[in-house]
């Protein structure tokens, strides 16, 4: 019963968080992004939904698989708190880009965010092979978005264009 319980608490920390992205987000999609130029690569804005709910539901299952090793287990509470900050940087992203309408400020937070990215990805796959092989998408994704985040900021830059 405890391991189930932590699942759907592993699952549902990340699918809040980008829940409450997609609040912050919907506002700016409709009225503020479609007037930015975007670099030919953008994908269609259908793509961004499904491909964040299952990077977030593989990222729930990727924390419970550490998770379920058990706090006391040398790098697990490590490995846990980097996910924590990796996920709050996710949310911050959405904020900084979407509700401030800064992709400076959300380069500046995918920076980080990636890094973050990068080192819950090492610490998952010390800790359990198949939790890091459930990050790799979302490093990918992270690594894709800061591509397209840092071509929104310059084809947009003051001066540009």
């Amino acid at each position: 019963m405890r391991d189930t319980l932590r699942l759907i608490f592993a699952l549902a920390l990340p699918v809040a968080v980008g829940f409450l992205a997609g609040r912050v987000t919907a506002p700016a999609v409709a009225s503020w992004y479609p007037e930015l130029a975007r670099p030919a690569f953008t994908p269609p804005a259908w793509v961004f939904a499904p491909v964040w709910t299952a990077l977030y539901l593989a990222m729930g299952v990727a924390a419970w698989l550490v998770w379920r090793r058990g706090l006391g287990t040398p790098g697990v509470a490590v490995a846990l708190a980097v996910f924590l900050v990796q996920l709050a940087l996710n949310g911050l992203w959405s904020l900084l880009f979407f509700g401030m309408r800064s992709p400076l400020a959300g380069l500046a937070d995918i920076a980080l965010l990636w890094i973050a990215v990068i080192a819950c990805t090492a610490l998952f796959f010390a800790r359990s092979r198949w939790a890091g092989l459930l990050m790799v998408p979302y490093a990918a994704w992270v690594s894709f978005a800061a591509a397209l985040n840092a071509s929104i900021w310059y084809l947009n830059r003051p001066g540009a264009g």
